[in-house]
Order: structure tokens, then sequence, then C-alpha cells
């Protein structure tokens, strides 16, 4: 027998990456749109007014989620998950193609120029990448629990790739120099320092062919991993496919259990007609006596099982808590968090700004790497790193209510705490998102979809009532690009 050289234990390396190109499909368009806008921007009549109107948007796109939970419930029978995912992709990654023809297309509005396509098309970028919450998780559930890592390093990745690619455009770039502007009315010479803007390597029509091409892989590698055998045995049954197959064949019966040894928490089940074996997850059922009445229902005449071991199951009030942990977390950190960023690092330098940025990205992807190795399921260490990371985003909070001069502002003492704060804001909270999931991954499928669809309304409420508080009450004022 050929030994596989890509098993490693209990996973196989090249179906985790696989699984990691897969998530990076979750949210690379938006998150490129967003590094992308620096250079955008002077182009489009909005101006800086534009994220705004971006992130009204994106809670707009959550309508998407909101549908797809709504079939999960009530028609589940014709909800096709694969198609599903198919088509969010394709919107995806044919919008990006569209945005790079026609982003600086503008439309006379209400009296006003507006960059009517770039909206649209930023709609249904947001529709897709709001969507995959609850799409894409479901779809892991099938999977072995191992792999749950490798999809959330694909999405930490989704937003460290895109800015890589933006820094190497050379996006943001710029050099303050001391300006002079003489007035002839006054006869007067003034100075100000102002920031003159790098030329960018290449265009921003290049760099939506980038995500374009983002998406496409995600899809490839989600074909291989749905049709390929090599990828289907690292496949997992749960209690919600046998339910499935109940309901629409009632007289379909495996015709035997048996302890697998590999694995001593699951059931090996056998059928009599191909005698292929697949593996279901006894922590996935409701309650054991669900297991029992199936075990009754099965003819085993030859063999039978001895012994079952069973995993704790959430209680009603754990799952509960850990959902308002998941909304919390994800209020913060894809919610309320970056769209203060600039008003929590500028005030520390530019290179402030860019450093926080580039380096909590990378520690998003480093959690989920982390986390594989590292296994929290006590509630009370991730009741404490959801209290630190809490803490630390009150820090962060309070640099954007005083900017642009928080306490120790314009120096490196403060810059060096500003950065190593975003770092550990992300990395912890990232960790907290991960563990959850991790142990919603043994509840099945309908608890994924739990956390998917809680994540979305946790980031809308995070972006709405910070999205209040920035151009409604404006409760926080930018620090200059370049310090004087």
């Amino acid at each position: 027998m050929a030994v596989d050289i890509f098993q490693c234990k209990n996973i196989n390396i090249l179906v985790y990456v696989l699984v990691a190109l897969f998530g990076i499909g979750s949210w690379v368009d938006i998150n490129g749109l967003w590094v992308e806008l620096p250079v955008m921007v002077p182009h489009l009549p909005e101006g800086w007014k534009l994220p705004s109107y971006l992130s009204v948007i994106i809670q707009m796109a959550n309508i998407g989620p909101l549908l797809v939970t709504a079939m999960y419930v009530f028609c589940k029978s014709y909800m096709k998950e694969r198609v599903a995912v198919y088509a969010v992709l394709g919107i995806g990654a044919t919008s990006c193609l569209l945005m790079s023809f026609f982003w600086k297309e503008t439309s006379y509005i209400a009296g006003d120029f507006h960059s009517t396509a770039l909206l649209v098309l930023q709609f249904f970028l947001a529709l897709t990448d709001c969507t995959t919450s609850v799409l894409f998780l479901p779809f892991m559930a099938t999977f072995k629990a191992e792999y749950m890592t490798g999809y959330f390093i694909g999405e930490g990745l989704s937003g460290l790739v895109p800015s890589v690619v933006a820094l190497g455009q050379g996006v943001g770039q710029l050099t303050c120099k001391n300006i002079s502007s003489f007035n002839s009315t006054t006869n007067v010479t003034s100075f100000s320092i102002q920031p003159i803007y790098h030329s960018i390597r290449f265009s921003v029509e290049e760099f939506f062919y980038f995500l374009c091409a983002m998406l496409i892989i995600s899809i490839v590698s989600f074909t291989i991993l749905n049709y390929t055998s090599y990828c289907k045995k690292e496949k997992v049954k749960h209690q919600d496919d046998y339910e499935e197959v109940e309901s629409s064949n009632d007289n379909q019966m495996m015709s035997s259990y048996e302890l697998n040894p590999d694995q001593p928490y699951s059931i090996s089940a056998q059928n009599s007609e191909n005698h292929s074996n697949e593996f279901i997850n006894p922590s996935a059922l409701s309650s054991r006596n669900q297991l029992m009445k199936k075990n009754k229902q099965l003819d085993i005449n030859s063999k039978s099982v001895d012994i079952i071991q069973f995993r704790e199951i959430l209680s009603t009030k754990l799952f509960i808590y850990y959902l308002v942990l998941t909304a919390w977390v994800n209020c913060l950190s894809n919610g309320a968090l970056p769209s203060l960023q600039t008003y929590s690092t500028l005030p520390f330098g530019n290179d402030a700004y860019h450093l926080s940025a580039t380096l909590a990205n990378i520690a998003n992807p480093l959690a989920c790497l982390v986390a594989f190795f590292v296994t929290v399921k006590s509630s009370i260490v991730i009741s404490f790193l959801t209290f630190l990371g809490t803490a630390i985003a009150g820090y962060i909070i309070s640099t954007a209510v005083e900017s642009p001069t928080p306490v120790l502002y314009n120096t490196t003492t403060g810059s060096v705490i500003v950065i190593a704060s975003w770092i550990l804001v992300v990395f912890t909270l990232t960790f907290v998102k991960v563990s959850i999931a991790g142990i919603f991954r043994e509840e099945g499928k309908k608890a994924l979809l739990w956390i998917g669809g809680i994540s979305q309304v946790g980031s809308a409420v995070g972006a709405i009532v910070t999205f209040v508080l920035v151009n409604v009450y404006e409760m926080f004022e930018s620090a200059p690009t370049c310090q004087s």
C-alpha cells in the first residue's frame, strides 16, 4: 500500500491547504477594496466620504445571509449548498472583473455626481462576503474538526494577502514635505507640511484582476474539495446529514454500527452494499436518547455495539452564552475597530498607522495557526480571553476618542503601545472566535449556521453604531497625515 506523503497524523496537508485557499474567498474582495481606497479616492466625487457609503452598503448586503438562514430553517429541501457557494463566489469574481472596467464611472443623481457603478458592484461584493458566513461554516462541518482552523487561516489571509499586494503596489506611501505658499494680497509667505504621495507600481484595474483571480482560485479549491475522492476521504458524517437522508427516503437504513478503533469518539457506519466506511460524530447528536433510538431501528444481525463513548454536549445556557460572546467579539473586531483605526493610530504617526494595519492582518492568521496547536474548550479561559480583548479594545477606542491628541501621541513610546495593542486585540479576539467555532463544529451544521448568522449580526451592530458616532455625532477627529 502506497504511503501518502501529505498525510500528517489526522489531517492531510494538501487538503488543509485547499481548505485555506477556499477560506480566502470569504472576504478577499471587500478587504481588497478597502486597502485600495487611498488610490481610488482622489479619482472619485465622494472623496473620503466614500468609506461611509461603503459601510452602509455592506450592512445592506446582510440581506444575503438572512435569506440563506431563512431557507435553511423553512425550506431546507430546496437549499442546495454547493449551488449556493458557486453562486456567491461567481458573483464576487464577476463583480471584481466588472469593477476593473467601471470603477471610475459616475452618474448625476440628486444634484451631485456619484460613483454609481462602484457602489452597485460593491453591494454585490458585500453580498458575496456576508453570505459566506452562513454558507462556508456549515460546509466545513462536513470535514474533520482539524480542518476548521485551516478555514479560519484562509479567512485571515483574505485580509493579509490584499494588504501585502497593496503594499507592493505602493498604496499609502508618501513623503511629508514643507510646502511654501505666497499670498500676494498680504505679501506673506506661509509654510505647511503636506503629504506627497508616491506613484503606484501597477494600476487599480490590475489590482481588481488579482482579486478576481483569488476568487477563481477559491472556486477551484471548493470544486476539488467537493468532487475528488482524495479529499472526500477527509469528510465525516453528522446527525444533520442522516436526518436529511431519512426525510428523503425513510426506508433506507444502514445495516450495522461498529466502533472505530482509530477514533474513540466516533462510530463507524458500514453500508452493506458498498462496504465503505463513514464516520458519525456522536457529539453532534442532540441527545443520547436520539442515538439509542437510531440504534434500535437498525438491523444488527451479525454485529453489535458493545461500548459507546459520548462527548459532553453543550447545554442550552452555554450554547447561548457562546453565541453572545461571538456576537460581541465580531461587533468589536469586524464592526467597530476597523472604522476607528485611523483615528486611533494616526496621532502616533503615519508609520504607526501602516504598521498597525499590516501587523494586525498578520496576527489574524497567526491566531488561527496557534488555535490549531493549542485547543481551548474551557468556558473560563474563553471568557478571560474575551475580557482581555475587550480591555485592549477599550484602550484603542479611548485613543480614537482623544484623537488627534491622545496620551503619548507623536512619541515613540505611544507608537509602540498602540501598535502592540492592535496586534494583541486582533490576535486575542480571533483566537476566541476560532475556539468557539471549534466547539460548535462538534455540534454539527446547525450550530455552525448559528455561529455564521450571529457573527454577521454582531458585525452589523458594531458597524452601524460606529457609523452613527463618526458621521452623525462626529465624536472622532482624525489627526493630520503629516504631523507638524
